[in-house]
C-alpha cells in the first residue's frame, strides 16, 4: 500500500504490468467526539460519497446516494452511511474500468455534507483504492479540517491505455455533486 500526498499519481496496474479491471474507492471519516448533544452541540455529520464521470469537460453521469449506479453500470455506489460511526470504510464505490463508456476519460470522487455542514468537524477522513481482491493499493489521508461543505478527494483518469489515480484533497462548496457540475470542471485539469 502506498500513502499518497496531495497531487500524487498512481498508475492502476498489477505487479506484472497488466491493467487493473475493477477497483473500489472507499471513503471513511469520523465526526468530532465533541459534536452532538453532549459535546459542543455541533450535529453529527452525514457525509456522502459520490463519483462523477466526465467526457472531456462535459458531465457524463454519476453515482451517489440518490442515484446508485451510472447508466452503463460501470460505477456503483454500495450504499449510504449516515453517521460515519464504526470502524473501517463508511461508503464504497465500485468501478469496473473495462465497462466505463469509452468517451469517459475522468471520474471525480468526492464527499459532501448533504445537510450543508462544514467539514471542519470531520476527523480521520481518507479515501483508499482497493483492487478486486480487496488489497489496498493506495490511501490518501486528509489531515486538516475543511471549511467547505464538500471535498474533491481524488480523480481516476485515462492516460492512453491505462487508468491512473491522482489525489486532489481540495474543499468545495457543494452539498451534492448535482448542486453545480460546473464547479467540478477545474478539477479535471
Amino acid at each position: 500500500m502506498i500513502e499518497l500526498a496531495k497531487g500524487q499519481e498512481l498508475t492502476l496496474t498489477t505487479e506484472d504490468g497488466s491493467s487493473l479491471t475493477t477497483v473500489q474507492m472507499a471513503v471513511g471519516w469520523d465526526h468530532s467526539p465533541t459534536a452532538g448533544f453532549i459535546g459542543s452541540g455541533a450535529p453529527p455529520i452525514d457525509l456522502d460519497a459520490s463519483a462523477v464521470q466526465f467526457a472531456g469537460d462535459q458531465f457524463f453521469d454519476l453515482a451517489f446516494f440518490n442515484h446508485l449506479a451510472t447508466r452503463d453500470g460501470s460505477v456503483v455506489h454500495l450504499g449510504d452511511n449516515t453517521t460515519g460511526k464504526g470502524e473501517g470504510d463508511d461508503e464504497v464505490i465500485t468501478v469496473d474500468l473495462g465497462r466505463v463508456y469509452p468517451r469517459v476519460d475522468a471520474i471525480l470522487f468526492m464527499v459532501s455534507s448533504y445537510q450543508g455542514h462544514s467539514l471542519e468537524f470531520i476527523r480521520n477522513a481518507y479515501c483508499r483504492l482497493v483492487d478486486h481482491d480487496g488489497t489496498e493499493l493506495a490511501r490518501f489521508t486528509l489531515t486538516l479540517g475543511v471549511r467547505e461543505t464538500g471535498l474533491v478527494m481524488a480523480k481516476l483518469f485515462r492516460d492512453g491505455p491505462v487508468w491512473k489515480l491522482r489525489t486532489i484533497g481540495t474543499g468545495i462548496a457543494l452539498k451534492t455533486p448535482t448542486d453545480s457540475i460546473e464547479a467540478l470542471v477545474p478539477f479535471l485539469l
